[in-house]
């Protein structure tokens, strides 16, 4: 299997082919409209008028299954983020990142890239302590812990790293432009 073996779907209900996006280098991300990193879209927006035209592509998936961050319909969801963020980059139709009803797609980038920590700082200190109450053994499992969860794959389909909410944002960005 490779990430070539998967699809996402657009709002509309179009299926794309990860295939598609071969040769590029992509950054994943599960993103939420309500949620207290939901700022990160400016600077996704950023990342992604900086390198697109060097070969990134972001794959914004929309997902609700943290505290319901992500209320409403994928045309109120793209409404907000093109209003509020300006993003350009390609939405897809809100969908599960965990659980029964992932898509196959997050299934595969956290059997590749498992959970290894938030880092340090008050934000990783709280969501710590936040995901023990609602997980007690979320440190030994892949899942998806929150909104803004990041995959950045090589223009060779290696899922080359996996970014938590908590991450530096600059660091992301380093690691996309290492692999153009």
């Amino acid at each position: 299997m490779s990430i070539y073996d998967f699809s996402v779907t657009t709002p509309k209900g179009e299926e794309i082919s990860m295939k598609d996006y071969e040769g590029k280098v992509l950054l994943i991300v599960n993103t939420a409209t309500g949620c207290g990193f939901t700022p990160q879209y400016k600077d996704l927006e950023e990342i992604y008028e900086a390198f697109h035209d060097r070969g990134l592509e972001i794959i914004d998936v929309p997902c609700n299954q943290f505290a319901g961050q992500t209320p409403g319909t994928d045309e109120e969801i793209h409404e907000f983020c093109t209003l509020k963020y300006n993003t350009r980059f390609p939405q897809m139709k809100k969908s599960d990142v965990n659980g029964e009803n992932q898509l196959p797609l997050f299934g595969y980038l956290k059997s590749q890239k498992g959970f290894e920590g938030f880092g340090h700082g008050p934000a990783a200190l709280a969501m710590g302590m936040m995901l023990k109450k609602i997980d007690k053994d979320y440190k030994t499992n892949p899942d998806i812990k929150w909104n803004f969860t990041k995959f950045v794959v090589s223009r060779t389909g290696e899922v080359a790293a996996r970014f938590e909410p908590t991450a530096d944002m600059k660091a992301v960005r380093a690691c996309v432009e290492s692999l153009l």
